[in-house]
């Protein structure tokens, strides 16, 4: 059984875990030589954790470039992003360029280290927003967690990054423990478009999939308001525009 367990780098080849380092597909070869690229980088094994799967071993995360592993770096545990061998890019620098982008604000998981296949980054304790919210109860943790990701999506559009996936979020956020959340994932962010960071999150919470499982019309009433709100600050993206958003949410004292 290889579910729930912690691989040597040099244990990995010939077990179904290797397909992690080639997926989709199963290419030994490029697997030995992304093995090498692991061991210069200082990761020294794969934890086998997680909500989703791929051949119904766990892992933490897959998207269209990348699958997300724990792992090892020395003795810290880590998330491992891996370079899908069909991903729309030859490498991960410009993801991690921007990733750094986000760090410089105190925005997203730690990144710790790139190379052309890999980003080793923080691991974030916590489960995706759309799984958090099919479990959420109180009011009170609905509004402390919105009002921290609305500071950290202000963060964003103030230094011109737009993440770009935040108008369906679901599993570009995560939510730990005491309501602590983490914007993940900026492999389609970019510096070049206009912002939409604030106003696509607060459009995903008041209309999107998630609004009937939080009954978000009842904890944030006046629509009519907020999207007035939104439609100034879209316009001018100030402080004052971002607190007039706030207030129309009743979160300025949160």
């Amino acid at each position: 059984m290889l579910e729930q367990q912690q691989l040597p780098l040099e244990n990995i080849i010939g077990t179904r875990a290797s397909r992690f380092l080639t997926y989709p597909q199963t290419d030994p070869i490029e697997a030995e030589n992304r093995i090498n690229e692991l061991h210069a980088a200082d990761i020294t094994a794969i934890q086998l954790r997680g909500s989703s799967r791929i051949d119904g071993i766990p892992l933490l995360g897959k998207g269209c470039v990348g699958v997300v592993v724990q792992a090892k770096l020395d003795n810290t545990t880590i998330a491992l992003k891996i370079r899908r061998i069909d991903a729309n890019r030859s490498d991960m620098m410009e993801e991690a360029r921007l990733l750094r982008t986000a760090n410089s604000v105190n925005v997203g998981p730690r990144l710790i280290a790139a190379t052309r296949n890999f980003l080793a980054m923080e691991l974030f304790d916590g489960e995706p927003l759309f799984k958090w919210a099919q479990t959420q109860r109180e009011t009170k943790s609905l509004r402390f967690v919105l009002r921290h990701l609305l500071l950290d999506c202000f963060r964003l559009d103030a230094i011109g990054l737009d993440h770009g996936e935040l108008s369906h979020a679901p599993k570009n956020v995560l939510i730990g423990p005491h309501g602590r959340s983490c914007i993940v994932d900026f492999e389609t962010a970019s510096t070049s478009r206009r912002v939409a960071n604030v106003t696509s999150l607060v459009q995903y919470f008041l209309f999107g999939s998630i609004s009937k499982t939080l009954h978000t019309s009842k904890v944030f009433p006046g629509r009519g308001k907020i999207l007035k709100a939104l439609s100034a600050y879209k316009g001018e993206g100030s402080v004052e525009g971002y607190l007039s958003i706030l207030d129309s949410l009743g979160l300025r004292a949160c």
